[in-house]
């Protein structure tokens, strides 16, 4: 005989043995094998944490002065005095435009002016010689009168004169192009020897760098949501914004809110935010190299709205929170060791910290490990969570504040979800 038959014999042997035992031998060696114990949960107790309030949303980085330089008067170009995508001052050259048309304009101008001037002079003289001969017996009033006319038209004449030697200095002027702002200048869309003019076109422009705006649209219910949380606590005052950058690094500088709309998109229901955020040079530079800055115009980001207190609440670890279709719930200790569910309503939450607004109560043991294993209604063996749970609980404030620094905390989810689900 094989061991595989001899094993199945043996095992025959003593389940027909056990059989003919009848049903007490059956109970009693079952009996010796003890009831099943209670699983072992790990619990901590719900308490007081300082939390920063954050609210997520998509926005982009707009210069706060952004101008399109176009060129006044026509023109060819004959110098562009500046490097595409450098820093230029106000008032920075950047293009010469031919001038010799109008400087000759400026000069006929002034001839003009000169000849008008002789003129009004002798005017002046006459009408002054036919007032003197009105008191004598060759005076004649029309003569006065005519030499006086003369006079007031010549000095009309002269104000035409004038106004027009300004426009052609004004026209002068507009060969030199010069920047309006200082920021950063983009490339030239013409260059030396073209004829420009108001019809060309935009010929560069020139974007602010420091500081940045970064606008970013918020649904009208979290806009009513914030207003009522920060409006009583100092307003814009109270809000930081935090910007995440396209690959995910968080920007060094914090902004602050600066405006919010007037009116509300229809198509999107939603209002425009803004804030303000600096935007320093990153490396250092010549004054022939682009400035390197960590925003751009255009530029994407994720904007954090955070509190700028903390707030108490009622805190659990996040990784105590369960959902599932009905909402959040946790699972807390009852009388006799039984596992009581609770439902909760949470808030704003962070990484490692969910905030219960509604549900709990503080110094209630709430298990926090080992819920794979629990029932509701069932016995559990509690006993105190893992330490570094312990310490991740005591020592949040710090944490969230550390955090702070190198990026905001995470937000709840729109139901105010967690990682964990069941059913």
């Amino acid at each position: 005989m094989t061991m595989t038959g001899m094993f199945k014999l043996r095992v025959w042997v003593a389940a027909a043995t056990l059989s003919a035992a009848g049903p007490l031998a059956m109970s009693a060696a079952f009996a010796q094998a003890g009831p099943v114990s209670a699983p072992i949960v790990g619990i901590i107790a719900a308490g007081k944490e300082p939390i920063t309030q954050t609210e997520q949303f998509i926005g982009r980085i707009e210069a706060k002065q952004r101008v399109d330089i176009v060129a006044r008067v026509t023109a060819f170009i004959e110098k562009r005095l500046f490097v595409e995508g450098t820093d230029v001052e106000v008032g920075t050259l950047l293009y010469l435009l031919e001038q010799g048309p109008f400087q000759a304009a400026v000069a006929a101008q002034k001839a003009q002016i000169a000849q008008v001037e002789a003129q009004l002079g002798n005017a002046r003289l006459t009408t002054q010689r036919a007032r003197i001969l009105l008191g004598g017996p060759a005076g004649q009033q029309s003569t006065y009168d005519a030499a006086l006319a003369n006079e007031r038209a010549l000095e009309a004449q002269l104000q035409a004169a004038q106004a027009q030697l300004d426009t052609a200095q004004i026209n002068l002027g507009y060969t030199e192009i010069r920047a309006p702002i200082a920021g950063q200048i983009g490339r030239t869309a013409l260059t030396i020897g073209n004829v420009v003019g108001p019809s060309s076109g935009v010929l560069t422009t020139i974007i602010s760098q420091d500081p940045m705006f970064v606008t970013f649209p918020v649904p009208v219910r979290d806009a009513i949501n914030l207003r009522a949380r920060y409006g009583p606590t100092g307003g814009f005052s109270a809000v930081l914004i935090r910007a995440q950058l396209p690959d995910g690094r968080f920007y060094d500088h914090t902004g602050k809110l600066d405006f919010v709309n007037n009116t509300i998109a229809t198509n999107t229901d939603t209002i425009l935010l803004r804030g303000v955020l600096p935007n320093p040079p990153i490396f250092a530079h010549t004054r022939t190299a682009a400035t390197i800055r960590e925003l751009t115009d255009g530029e994407f980001v994720t904007v954090f709205l955070e509190g700028v207190e903390p707030v108490e609440v009622v805190a659990i670890p996040r990784a105590a929170v369960l959902a599932d279709q009905q909402g959040s719930y946790v699972y807390v200790i009852g009388p006799g060791n039984k596992a009581e569910e609770r439902r909760i309503q949470l808030g704003q939450s962070s990484t490692t910290l969910a905030a219960v607004t509604s549900g709990l109560k503080v110094g209630e043991q709430v298990i926090a490990e080992g819920l794979q294993r629990v029932r509701a209604g069932e016995t559990v063996s509690p006993r105190p969570a893992d330490a570094t749970l312990q310490k991740m609980m005591r020592n949040s404030a710090a944490k969230e504040g550390r955090a702070a620094i190198a990026g905001p905390t995470a937000p709840a989810g729109p139901a105010g979800g967690s990682p964990n689900s069941r059913r």
